[in-house]
């Protein structure tokens, strides 16, 4: 069947694009910009941007299912109006696309930031949304731009939303922030950790809730896709044994860390590459809640594979694509 997927170029695209492929699936992607991370890919390339709804028009016109990824992740507040116009509103162009298109159902990629993650204890899919303006702008967009998905399934559209935690694994052409992480834990190019952690999940587990999302999913509900907490030096500790380069030693706490984001903004601009510990950031390793897949686990037959899996095959596609 004809499947069209938004925000291909991505962590999470470039994986479900080659896993649509495996299954003998025709995939056409709507592209903005380089898609390097398709290069030799048979699949149909539609340019185009979630903030044109003519061009998700064409993206979507014949297609049975369409995968919503296009977001725009931030650590550094709103990017000057960019993450909910691109979050909410590319989120609310997509849907509506999807129902003009007749589309058999559409797969939303929201996030674990979606729910608000400062009230601890255990998030499922019934945790109250990040809907608070206190909360980080990236955090709220998603909230948002699943609402507006909502909107319109109320009007007729079969959609599922997934929420994934941090996303690890390969493929990771860009590479995201984690990737980076890893990488200068590799190079021994990071030269201080911070205290705190976070749930990190495989990136091809979270294709697979995807796919299990777009079968057996109901319409309307959502569903976690988690995969294992860890902390920030126990991360560390985990890549150190498969790349056996010793982790750093200083752990600092997050309170402290948070004195050292102007020199690491000042840092980040003088190079122009984005800082992995911001204020956001931070709060977000700061966070003690756990967060479980109950749901999809039962629904999807979701399930996470070990941490170690993922890093050691992270850091072997890695090696792979070094000269």
């Amino acid at each position: 069947m004809l499947i069209c997927v938004t925000g291909a170029t991505g962590h999470i695209g470039a994986n479900l694009v080659r896993a649509l492929l495996a299954r003998g699936d025709r995939v056409r992607v709507l592209i903005r910009g380089a898609d390097r991370s398709l290069a030799g890919l048979d699949v149909e390339r539609v340019p185009g941007d979630v903030l044109d709804p003519a061009s998700l028009d064409r993206a979507f016109v014949g297609a049975e299912l369409v995968f919503h990824l296009a977001a725009l992740i931030s650590i550094q507040g709103d990017r000057g109006g960019q993450v909910p116009a691109i979050n909410v509103g590319g989120a609310k162009n997509a849907a509506e696309a999807a129902l003009r298109a007749g589309v058999r159902r559409f797969i939303h990629t929201s996030s674990v930031h979606a729910f608000d993650l400062t009230r601890g204890g255990v998030i499922d899919e019934t945790s109250p949304r990040s809907e608070s303006p206190n909360l980080a702008a990236y955090d709220r967009s998603k909230a948002a731009g699943e609402i507006e998905v909502r909107e319109v399934v109320s009007r007729g559209l079969d959609a599922v939303v997934v929420h994934p935690t941090g996303v690890i694994g390969p493929f990771d052409f860009e590479p995201s922030r984690m990737g980076r992480m890893l990488l200068q834990l590799r190079d021994r190019s990071l030269p201080s950790l911070v205290s705190g952690g976070f749930d990190f999940v495989d990136v091809r587990d979270v294709v697979g809730a995807l796919i299990a999302a777009s079968e057996r999913g109901r319409t309307g509900e959502s569903y976690l896709a988690a995969g294992n907490w860890i902390s920030v030096a126990d991360l560390a500790r985990a890549a150190a044994a498969i790349t056996s380069i010793p982790p750093p030693r200083l752990v600092v706490s997050v309170g402290l860390a948070r004195v050292g984001v102007p020199f690491a903004a000042a840092w980040g601009w003088m190079t122009q590459q984005e800082p992995l510990y911001t204020s956001e950031s931070l709060s977000t390793l700061a966070h003690t809640a756990r967060i479980s897949s109950a749901k999809a686990a039962g629904e999807l037959g979701y399930r996470a594979r070990p941490l170690e899996e993922t890093l050691r095959h992270t850091y072997a596609w890695h090696a792979d694509r070094t000269p």
